[in-house]
């Protein structure tokens, strides 16, 4: 029996390359995006009776800092992630998963965003490749929302 539309977008998983970034509420370009993670500490507890009960593990909820990469195609005049690494302004992010059709359904939220390193293109003459800047950011508060 076909399966309709909707049934579909829940089997099947999402296109990697439709994606949206925004920072501080403006929309950013990326080709890119690497090292997006949810990490929780973790601590395991051995006690007198580990042998019988078995070891303890117990999660931590610790907004510690994770690196994140972004990648962009160098534009002339487009100097924004240039003065953001200059300044050392935390700003607020999010990464927009989109389905087929562009809608935004899960949205990766970073509260804390602080860039530390903006890697230039690799510069090679024998090679015809694409000037490309490699952003890392340290990112912490990082929460996922199922849009739909």
């Amino acid at each position: 029996m076909a399966q309709t539309q909707k049934e579909q977008r829940g089997i099947h998983p999402l296109a990697a390359y439709n994606f949206r970034v925004t920072v501080d509420g403006v929309a950013m370009r990326f080709a890119k995006v690497s090292g997006l993670q949810r990490e929780h500490k973790t601590v395991t507890y051995r006690h007198g009776l580990t042998f019988a009960e078995g070891e303890q593990i117990y999660k931590f909820f610790v907004d510690a800092y994770v690196s994140v990469t972004f990648e962009q195609g160098t534009v002339i005049g487009q100097s924004f992630l240039h003065a953001w690494v200059e300044s050392s302004k935390k700003s607020s992010m999010e990464v927009l998963m989109c389905d087929a059709l562009g809608v935004p359904v899960i949205a990766w939220s970073i509260a804390k965003a602080l860039p530390v390193k903006l890697t230039a293109p690799t510069f090679n003459a024998a090679a015809n490749e694409l000037c490309v800047d490699s952003l890392e950011i340290k990112a912490a508060g990082i929460t996922i929302k199922y849009l739909s």
